[in-house]
């Protein structure tokens, strides 16, 4: 189990045109390291999907079919959009640099 302290959310922002959008939303959850998604438009929250860290593919795909069939329902109403993409990455710590020995010359 991993320690709350030790827990970085990351986010990552991109454009995407709408024809594109429920592509790259069935990307992000067959990758299955996201928490959260959110669609944003001109600054203003359109969809917020809550993903569950460790279920991806077919399975989360199944799962969550409803919630494409909206964001399809989205990309065609809208042209640009902004997804953000929340993910949670467990913080490295005690890692140590190999020493290199100096040359003489």
């Amino acid at each position: 189990m991993v320690d709350k302290e030790k827990v970085r959310v990351t986010l990552e922002e991109m454009k995407v045109r709408g024809s594109h959008l429920v592509d790259k939303v069935k990307e992000v959850i067959e990758e299955g390291n996201a928490r959260r998604l959110l669609i944003r438009k001109d600054n203003r929250t359109l969809l917020e999907i809550p993903l569950s860290v460790g279920v991806g593919g077919a399975t989360a795909a199944i799962f969550l079919l409803p919630t494409l069939a909206a964001v399809g329902a989205l990309a065609a109403l809208v042209s640009d959009v902004d997804i953000v993409i929340e993910r949670e990455e467990a913080h490295v710590t005690d890692v140590k640099a190999e020493e290199v020995p100096d040359k003489k010359d």
